[in-house]
């Protein structure tokens, strides 16, 4: 089976994108890679990298429900840890959608929190734990 091996995310501003996001992926387990004047990047070891992009001058921010981008949803291990990416997110520069709270409709078990930057990109922090955990 195929792996994600890596995901670029293109930004509007290089410098307000790696403020966003380092926080959280350096929370989430991610190492800094490789910078240079147009791009940023994260690995986790030799797994998946996610690297942000700057290329033009257009800025549209994306909207949320367009064709494209949805959101990127990262797995934690528990509620508390959902919380304090949340946190961590507002504290650097996110903007809560929906606060951490339970989604029976996907799950009875299914906990999450929806954070977007200025650039219109979407963030999920989630606890799914098996039925019966």
């Amino acid at each position: 089976m195929a792996l994600l091996d890596h995901l670029g995310i293109t930004v509007a501003d290089l410098d307000q994108g790696r403020a966003r996001f380092d926080p959280v992926l350096t929370a989430l387990g991610y190492e800094r890679g490789g910078a240079d004047h147009h791009s940023a990047s994260w690995n986790n070891g030799d797994e998946t990298e996610i690297i942000i992009y700057t290329w033009d001058d257009d800025t549209t921010p994306h909207r949320h429900g367009r064709i494209g981008w949805q959101h990127l949803a990262f797995a934690l291990p528990s509620r508390e840890e959902v919380d304090r990416l949340h946190d961590l997110s507002l504290a650097a520069g996110w903007t809560a959608v929906r606060d951490p709270k339970e989604y029976p409709r996907y799950t009875a078990r299914y906990y999450a929190s929806f954070l977007e930057d200025a650039d219109g990109i979407r963030i999920e922090f989630m606890h799914n734990p098996p039925a019966g955990a």
